[in-house]
């Protein structure tokens, strides 16, 4: 089994330490802008809570009809945690290991959880937009108030956005430099037991 470069072993090690920051950074943000709300109204997913103008989110959203924006809502606060921990212990080990597979294990690991987000956040944002209380002060006929997943989209008088955080942003890197390990792992000559 082919052995790692030191410097691609390097690689991996930070791209599991950049994990890290996503217990102290939020991960997701959605945001909200109106005629009414030029500043904007922002919410922040944190791995464990949410944070920003959600209490204001919540009254503008209760005219329409939607659900309450709270922890409550996310089990997944419940087990992050441990997700991203594993992560993190399973990327030190690729590193200890130092083994070509263990590189690509963790890159498609990381690949996996980070598919795994998107389904899950295009999974709720379904949900929220498409769940509505009838008896709501404001209906419009064939209406749904589904965020976008990542972008912006237009939402009777708001123009909402989703998209990544800091958190986030660092895990994307730790995976880019994964893909640089990989590519430099493609064109290395073998390296040598000791």
């Amino acid at each position: 089994m082919k052995k790692l470069s030191k410097s691609n072993r390097i690689l991996i090690l930070i791209a599991a330490l950049l994990i890290i920051p996503a217990y102290f950074t939020p991960l997701w943000q959605i945001s909200l802008w109106a005629p009414q709300y030029p500043e904007g109204l922002n919410m922040k997913i944190w791995i464990d809570h949410l944070s920003g103008n959600v209490d204001q989110i919540n009254g503008v959203n209760h005219y329409i009809g939607m659900n309450h924006i709270g922890d409550e809502m996310f089990p997944e606060f419940t087990f992050l945690i441990y997700v991203i921990g594993g992560l993190i212990a399973l990327g030190i080990l690729a590193f200890l290991i130092g083994k070509r597979w263990s590189l690509y294990a963790f890159f498609g690991l990381m690949t996996l959880f980070g598919i795994g987000v998107l389904v899950d956040m295009y999974r709720w944002g379904y949900e929220y937009g498409h769940t509505l209380d009838p008896k709501a002060a404001i209906k419009v006929e064939g209406m749904s108030y589904q965020p976008p997943l990542i972008g912006y989209k237009e939402l009777l008088n708001f123009i909402a956005y989703s998209g990544p955080d800091t958190g986030s942003w660092i895990l994307i890197g730790g995976v880019g430099l994964l893909i640089v390990a990989i590519i430099r792992d493609r064109f290395q000559k073998p390296v040598q037991a000791l």
